[in-house]
């Protein structure tokens, strides 16, 4: 990739995703009841783990992250399609996209790190029963949460700094419901071989097939 190439970034996108569809409104109803649910379900969670004494245990610090995590990635994601699609409120900023990309998915990678150290605490559990409490302990888990934590923000800083490389010449209308790396991608109108590579690696559900960036870049499947 050029670093001294002229990047031409565009004023704003524009999210087309659920438009055309007939009596959309009743889904957005719907979200927002969801979204509701899921903002009480796991502030009630949070609240649970915090107030009982009994469940300051290593198990517990993962759920809690689990439940903190998955409100904000609801809470990123539901608002912005809402206002978005309802409220027709359909251009966004060209740096609000990557920041939206961002939080969605870093929220999106919290999950699925926090379900593995859900898993690891079982295993450990059900492999080692009579060493648990020295292999799993508030402090050890801690360290595991920050660490994916950290990982989660990396790995998705990296990301979105690439994506600070394409440039966008033609259309800005992304055929997705929210700003999504594979759509970004394909808009752009440069060489986006290092994209194609990072959401082949970590959004592999995004894209599949090889061959140059050209190739590459038409694989990418709406979602």
């Amino acid at each position: 990739m050029d670093f001294n190439m002229t990047i031409v970034k565009p004023a704003y996108f524009v999210i087309r995703g659920f438009y055309g569809i007939p009596n959309i409104n009743y889904y957005y109803i719907f979200l927002l009841v969801l979204y509701i649910m899921s903002v009480v379900e796991n502030g009630a969670v949070m609240a649970l783990i915090s107030l009982d004494q009994s469940l300051k245990t290593p198990k517990y610090i993962a759920v809690f992250n689990l439940a903190f995590v998955d409100m904000l990635g609801h809470s990123t994601l539901v608002p912005k399609v809402i206002d978005t699609f309802w409220f027709n409120h359909k251009n966004i900023p060209y740096n609000d996209c990557l920041t939206y990309e961002f939080f969605n998915f870093m929220s999106l990678t919290m999950q699925s790190l926090n379900l593995v150290l859900l898993s690891f605490d079982r295993l450990v559990a059900i492999t080692f029963p009579l060493r648990y409490r020295v292999i799993v302990t508030l402090k050890s888990m801690f360290i595991l949460v920050a660490a994916s934590w950290l990982y989660a923000i990396c790995i998705n800083l990296i990301a979105v700094g690439f994506l600070t490389r394409l440039s966008y010449c033609g259309t800005v209308v992304i055929n997705s419901y929210f700003c999504e790396y594979g759509p970004l991608i394909r808009l752009a109108c440069n060489d986006n071989f290092p994209q194609v590579v990072l959401a082949l690696q970590f959004e592999g559900d995004n894209a599949e097939g090889h061959g140059d960036s050209s190739n590459m870049n038409n694989k990418f499947e709406d979602q």
